[in-house]
This record gives C-alpha cells, sequence and structure tokens, in this order.
C-alpha cells in the first residue's frame, strides 16, 4: 500500500510557488507555502490584474475560493486516504487588496469529527 504523503510534499515545497497540486485552480492562484504543520497551513499569494475587479481591488470571488482552495490543501495536511467536501463556506471581507499586493492566507482545523471537519482561514494584507 503506498504511503500518503501530502503533508511532507507540502513541506517540502515551502518557500516556494506551489504548483504541483492536483487542484488545477490552486496551480492557478500560484501560493507559496509558508507553513505547513499536520492541521495546519499558510501560504501566500501576490494579488495579479487577473484576480482583480473592475475597481481594481481583488475580486471577493477569487478570496473566497483561496479560502476554500486553502482549507482544501489543509484537509490533505492530515495525510487521510479521503476526501472532503465544502458544505459551508461563510467568508467576511474587511479591507481590499490591489494589485500587487501580497496577501497571506492562514488555515487551521477548528475541530475533527466522524464525519465533518470545522476549519478556518484568515486572509491578510502583508502591509
Amino acid at each position: 500500500m503506498e504511503t500518503i504523503r501530502q503533508l511532507e510534499i507540502f513541506q517540502e515545497h515551502i518557500g516556494k510557488e506551489f504548483i504541483d497540486s492536483p487542484s488545477p485552480y490552486m496551480n492557478w492562484l500560484r501560493p507559496i507555502i509558508l507553513k505547513a504543520d499536520r492541521g495546519q497551513l499558510s501560504f501566500s499569494y501576490i494579488v495579479r490584474k487577473d484576480m482583480t475587479n473592475p475597481m481594481g481591488t481583488l475580486h471577493g470571488g477569487i478570496t473566497s475560493s483561496i479560502v476554500d482552495d486553502a482549507i482544501g490543501a489543509t484537509m490533505f495536511s492530515l495525510n487521510e486516504n479521503c476526501f472532503y467536501t465544502t458544505l459551508n463556506l461563510v467568508v467576511d471581507y474587511f479591507a481590499p487588496a490591489r494589485e500587487g499586493d501580497v496577501i497571506l492566507a492562514d488555515t487551521t482545523i477548528i475541530k475533527k469529527g466522524r464525519q465533518l471537519i470545522n476549519a478556518q482561514c484568515e486572509i491578510w494584507n502583508e502591509k
């Protein structure tokens, strides 16, 4: 049986752009892994023009999809041989980011049950 080693793959990419994801969307986002522990990941992203809305700020849909994708990656850090589906995603927006800004996403698992996992992701402008 093949050893599951997703966490180790994240750890090998710390400080590097992560484009080896099975998620084409994560590869498009081009995150840099800052920290990788079981149940906790941190990423940075550079806001590109193709991520912005007509007002020149980070599109809210991109923000929410970063949350969803980063939490999904955090599930992989558990090294389990299964997939999880998002049941509920709540996003509160406090401040905009603009093209060229670096944003940081920190994820953590709040509670892991037998069938459900509650996780959170906070995104901050590096400034």
